[in-house]
């Protein structure tokens, strides 16, 4: 089967689940316990002239089965409506737009963190098998993972907190390290770059003069590190763990042997047949670290006072803003999909053996 068939066929598998995804959206919309003009009114406002003129202007006066194709036909359409409660009169658009880059900006560092430290660690153990530094990071790796995200985002929070002013071990100080900062929890301050100029391309338009704001930036990434740092955890001790095993079996295995007997260099068996063989079984679980922040984002913007998109989810569920809610479940599940298909692609191509019949 050819990679192009492949892909499509996975591209049409996706399709049903959509479909499921936003059928049992609708289900909890419009048949939960929740009345949607009780969400807005309140719970004595479910009659009366507002009431009613709020039901007909939501289409809740149709029958369902017009309902379930005008809201299917919406998302469908990406025309995601606006929020009930938490921002009246504000599209769901504008509210990405507005809450999305924070949650971006904890994103790409949780998942910088385990890349950088979670494999390399993984690899050194598995290429020093039995050492102490082995040793070290397995078990650093197994006390890492164990740490539900609430508990560690809380503990680290206490000990950042008690060094103001000093009182941490050998006088360090939180706040002023690095640059100051007033507070350990919030949402940080994404100015630092400023557009100067753009290109019109006639489709689109690109920025060609750039500017950054360092002491800005770097106030950004104190800001966001702690939280990051809890988020990327259990990634991180995934991939130490798992680069770990992928390692062992890679350097132990027949092709490894007879590399060596053919008097290949350390470095060369190491850099083109070990790295490369043992990165298949990781990529599963580097493409995995997006569902994981995807669900973690909304504890951990919530323990840190983020302004992020996984604690606007939180609050709209809360508050019963359910449009909202289901429109952000919405684009959770599209993200998921498109990172399954792109984590297939990738699988196949680093491993030819793996086919969709196998």
């Amino acid at each position: 089967m050819s990679r192009w068939r492949y892909f499509f066929k996975r591209l049409l598998l996706s399709v049903p689940v959509l479909f499921l995804v936003m059928t049992v959206i609708f289900v909890v919309l419009r048949m939960g316990p929740l009345d949607p003009v009780a969400a807005m009114l309140g719970p004595g406002g479910l009659s009366g002239a507002n009431a009613e003129a709020i039901r007909e202007n939501l289409g809740l006066n149709q029958p369902l089965w017009q309902q379930y194709i005008d809201f299917i036909t919406d998302l469908i359409t990406f025309n995601l409506g606006q929020s009930w409660v938490l921002h009246p009169n504000r599209t769901v658009f504008e509210l990405l737009r507005a809450f999305g880059p924070r949650t971006l900006w904890l994103g790409f560092w949780s998942i910088l963190l385990p890349l950088f430290i979670g494999i390399p660690l993984g690899f050194y153990a598995g290429m020093n098998p039995n050492s102490w530094g082995d040793y070290i990071a397995s078990f650093g790796g197994i006390i890492w993972l164990a740490m539900p995200n609430f508990w560690l985002g809380i503990m680290l929070l206490t000990v950042l907190r008690r060094t103001d002013g000093g009182d941490g071990p050998l006088g360090f100080d939180w706040y002023q390290f690095g640059p100051n900062t007033d507070s350990l929890i919030g949402a940080p301050s994404l100015d630092f770059v400023d557009v100067s100029s753009w290109a019109d391309l006639g489709v689109v338009s690109l920025p060609t003069g750039l500017s950054f704001e360092w002491m800005t930036l770097a106030v950004a990434i104190k800001v966001i590190l702690p939280a990051a740092i809890v988020l990327g955890s259990a990634s991180m001790a995934s991939e130490l763990r798992i680069g770990r095993t992928a390692v062992l079996e890679t350097i132990n295995s027949n092709y490894v042997e007879t590399a060596k007997a053919k008097g290949l260099s350390s470095r060369v068996i190491v850099w083109k047949h070990v790295f490369r063989n043992a990165l298949i079984p990781l990529l599963p679980i580097i493409t995995n670290e997006a569902f994981l922040l995807i669900g973690g984002s909304v504890i951990v913007e919530q323990v840190f006072n983020i302004n992020g998109i996984g604690k606007l989810f939180f609050q709209s569920a809360v508050q019963g803003d359910l449009p909202l809610a289901g429109a952000l479940i919405y684009i959770f599940t599209l993200i998921i999909i498109f990172l399954n298909i792109v984590q297939d692609l990738l699988y196949t191509v680093l491993d030819p053996r793996v086919g969709y019949d196998q």
